[in-house]
């Protein structure tokens, strides 16, 4: 099987007489997690790409952050969890939904079960470097102040006074998004109700003293925990006094009152490596796509950091996106392709807003949510009910609505045993693939944005299976015409 360098030009490339007029194809706003990613996946498919980034420096605070078993997945797929893993620290797929703390279900559909924590500007860095190695353009203490769109293209006005023309522009800039704001896209939802300070500080308080008041306060206070790093740094965080200014860190004689306020002590807290208060608020944009203008990652939802959703909702937004937005440019997307992308990841959103505002509730130090939490703490004795949440929390449960068919239809595949290695490794480039364990069927047209795999010994259960670039099962039968018809539906008219 060949599977060709994505970015040497294939027969369906748009004729570069008619991308002459635009400096790029898509400019993204925000160079943090989803947008690196997305970049990356656009430049898979010979987009050109250019990524504004306001901050003239890599933030230079230390925020552990989770890569949840679907993000590691996406990871795998594109070559990088290798480089990715020895950055980060494994720790058991288990107690994320509302910090109850249950071992890991049995049966986990996935090779890789596990949440990987890594420092939030290591992971941004990594993905970042992949982007710019693919050939992505990244320009740092650059912003976008306005711009306008037509039937072609969108004019982006910066804050040094310059202008740039691009087919498309991504607003990948975050919960304050200016890109939305211009766009005048709704942001509806809750405002912050309780505030929560969250920190990394060296701590004078002894180990076992520490680990005494958590056993105390461990049924009461669930927004109160200090985590040892190591060398005496600790991860903190405590309820904050008031809901505040979120654009202000807090103080560490705030972290020192609430600590005593909710612990009776302060552990000796001092020398502070960062501060920050997060709120509860919960927001999702009415609109994902306006014309040119799309939005992903916080710049389109933002909900309260329980079960560690946020950062992986925005990756997992970008690998939706960047296929299907690479199609449209060059020329081969079906008509109704782009739009998939809210239809597929808006509902996606919605419930991951749902189940944080149901872990905050239950973080509740009142009676009632208390009660609650104790009921839902003896259902999760219960495998399935343990299973189905952490798959809720890592993203593995997902089936988009790809019509009628098996319960596999619609799911990500996992990384199963082929002949030539693992699955995963074969979506380096960020291809469809026909996985075909009959060797009777073909990808015929579609063989220039299509892979084919014959290959009787899969670890499959049905004949062969039709894999979209993101992994997602799009078809799943024995036979030609059939296929035929789901390929035009995912990849467009064939060639020749």
């Amino acid at each position: 099987m060949d599977f060709p360098f994505a970015s040497e030009p294939s027969s369906d490339d748009v004729a570069e007489r008619d991308r002459a007029p635009f400096m790029f194809d898509v400019i993204i706003a925000g160079c943090g997690p989803t947008g690196a990613m997305l970049a990356a996946e656009l430049r898979l498919h010979n987009v050109r790409v250019l990524v504004l980034e306001k901050e003239t420096e890599p933030a230079s605070f230390i925020r552990i952050v989770g890569l949840h078993i679907r993000s590691l997945e996406l990871m795998a797929m594109r070559g990088l969890l290798e480089r990715v893993l020895p950055h980060g620290r494994q720790r058991p797929a288990a107690g994320f939904f509302a910090a109850i703390p249950k071992p890991v279900p049995q049966g986990l559909d996935s090779a890789y079960a596990y949440l990987l924590g890594i420092p939030q500007p290591v992971i941004v860095q990594l993905l970042e470097e992949h982007a710019i190695e693919l050939g992505a353009q990244v320009r740092r203490g650059c912003a976008v102040t306005g711009f306008e769109q037509d039937d072609e293209g969108v004019t982006v006005e910066l804050t040094d006074g310059r202008q740039l023309r691009s087919r498309y522009l991504i607003g990948c800039d975050g919960a304050r998004s200016t890109v939305r704001k211009l766009l005048g896209v709704g942001f509806p939802g809750e405002p912050s109700r309780n505030d929560t300070l969250m920190g990394e500080m060296l701590v004078g308080a002894s180990r076992e003293e520490i680990a005494a008041k958590a056993a105390e306060l461990r049924e009461t206070q669930q927004r109160f925990w200090l985590r040892p790093f190591g060398e005496g740094v600790y991860s903190i965080v405590v309820a904050a006094a008031e809901v505040g200014d979120r654009a202000k860190p807090p103080t560490l004689e705030e972290f020192q009152q609430q600590l005593r306020a909710v612990a009776g002590t302060d552990f000796g807290v001092h020398s502070p490596r960062w501060m920050s208060r997060f709120g509860d608020a919960t927001r999702l944009a009415e609109r994902y796509r306006v014309g040119r203008v799309l939005l992903a990652g916080d710049a389109a939802h933002i909900h309260p950091p329980i079960g560690g959703q946020g950062l992986n909702l925005g990756v997992q937004d970008a690998f939706n996106l960047g296929w299907k937005l690479a199609a449209q440019i060059r020329g081969w997307a079906p008509d109704t392709l782009l739009d998939t992308y809210q239809a597929e990841r808006h509902p996606v959103a919605q419930e991951v807003l749902d189940n944080t505002r149901a872990q905050m509730e239950l973080l509740s130090t009142e009676p009632g949510a208390q009660a609650v939490r104790r009921l839902l703490t003896e259902l999760m004795d219960f495998d399935e009910v343990n299973r189905h949440l952490i798959e809720k929390i890592t993203a593995v449960g997902i089936r988009y609505d790809f019509g009628e068919g098996p319960d596999l239809l619609g799911r990500r595949l996992r990384d199963i045993d082929v002949k030539q290695g693992h699955l995963y490794g074969l979506l380096h480039r960020g291809r469809g693939l026909l996985l075909d364990r009959t060797e009777r069927l073909t990808a015929g047209g579609w063989s220039d944005r299509v892979d084919h795999l014959a290959d009787p010994t899969a670890a499959l259960d049905v004949p062969c299976v039709l894999l979209r670039p993101d992994g997602h099962v799009a078809w799943i039968g024995d036979d030609q015409r059939d296929l035929d018809d789901h390929l035009s539906r995912w990849f467009g008219k064939p060639t020749g």
